[in-house]
């Protein structure tokens, strides 16, 4: 590779924390960035990546706490600014730091493969201008995501020190995260932990997978869900989940593998709504998305360091499936 400096792009500039004394390079930038580990790794090779100053060695080099640390970003239209977009977005909490959305189904986080606008970042940014300049353009002031079909609570960063401080506390487990979700099946027994890494799918690569142990090393990144059944009959389950890690798909892999698969869920779903009367067979192989609702989120306040619970209420859709089971009254998560 020829020398000189890199492409020109923007730049992005960091100090190291306290917290972050001792993580590898890459990964202090990818999450500071929101990029993969991967890409990270590339612009280090290719010299994007300062420390005081002077270019980093290698990936894998301790970051000190103190040091200035600065990516200049490849010209990309991946890399440009979103456009505010009016559209639908109901607050459940807010200060000048932090707002807690609840996100509706279908909508996208943010831009991705195949979807470029009318994501909840855009129509963040028209309500909180602000958040532009707070963490990856892409995705401005977003700190953790939710899937495309999964509705709930979904915490953003209002200013770029919240935006620190709440990624360091989603990366150090710090923040509790209960979701609702309809499955197929009886768990057995009612209440229990899912202790399995997940890992990339070898055959697919768009789904994951519950990875097992290779030639006696573990395969894949440890993850663990806790559940408890809320309601259970003839063949559909309403579960209670206390995600513990944050892995990629975590909840529908970890019920897909224990033969629970969530109502709706297109890619790790089964067809057992052939199994239901003609009328509930109906509503079962019907629903739009899968049956997964993140219901609570509890999180240190990134200034005060209060902790915050929030709830989002369970919507519509997923109520007319907890009819399905029980006429009882749906309660409030940990109650």
């Amino acid at each position: 590779m020829s020398g000189g400096a890199p492409a020109d792009g923007e730049a992005r500039r960091f100090a190291a924390a306290a917290g972050d004394s001792g993580l590898r390079l890459d990964l202090f930038v990818a999450r500071r960035l929101d990029q993969t580990r991967s890409r990270v790794q590339r612009w280090i090779r290719e010299g994007r990546v300062t420390i005081d100053g002077a270019p980093a060695l290698r990936p894998a080099q301790a970051v000190t706490a103190g040091e200035t640390i600065e990516c200049r970003l490849e010209s990309s239209p991946l890399t440009a600014a979103l456009e505010p977009q009016a559209g639908p977005l109901q607050v459940l909490w807010e200060d000048e730091h932090l707002v807690v959305v609840d996100k509706s189904p279908g909508v996208a986080v943010h831009p991705g493969a195949g979807r470029a606008d009318r994501t909840l970042a855009n129509f963040l940014l028209a309500r909180y201008p602000e958040i532009a300049a707070v963490g990856h353009p892409r995705r401005p002031g977003i700190v953790h995501r939710l899937d495309l079909g999964t509705s709930g609570a979904l915490a953003v960063a209002r200013t770029a020190e919240a935006y620190r401080r709440l990624t360091s506390a989603f990366a150090a487990r710090e923040v509790g995260k209960l979701y609702f979700a309809v499955v197929y099946g009886t768990p057995d027994p009612p209440c229990g932990s899912i202790d399995a890494s997940i890992a990339r799918d070898p055959r697919e690569r768009k789904r994951m997978t519950a990875a097992r142990a290779e030639a006696g090393r573990p395969r894949g990144r440890p993850a663990l869900t806790l559940y408890r059944t809320l309601a259970t009959r003839d063949g559909l389950s309403a579960l209670e989940l206390d995600l513990r890690t944050g892995r990629t798909h975590q909840i529908r892999v970890h019920l897909k593998s224990r033969g629970l698969p969530i109502v709706g869920d297109p890619i790790y779903g089964e067809a057992r709504w052939r199994g239901f009367p003609p009328e509930r067979r109906r509503r079962l192989r019907d629903f739009p998305r899968p049956a997964l609702h993140a219901w609570r989120l509890t999180l240190p306040h990134p200034v005060t360091g209060d902790q915050i619970a929030v709830e989002a209420p369970i919507p519509p859709d997923l109520r007319e499936l907890w009819h399905e089971i029980t006429p009882q009254q749906l309660q409030p998560p940990g109650r």
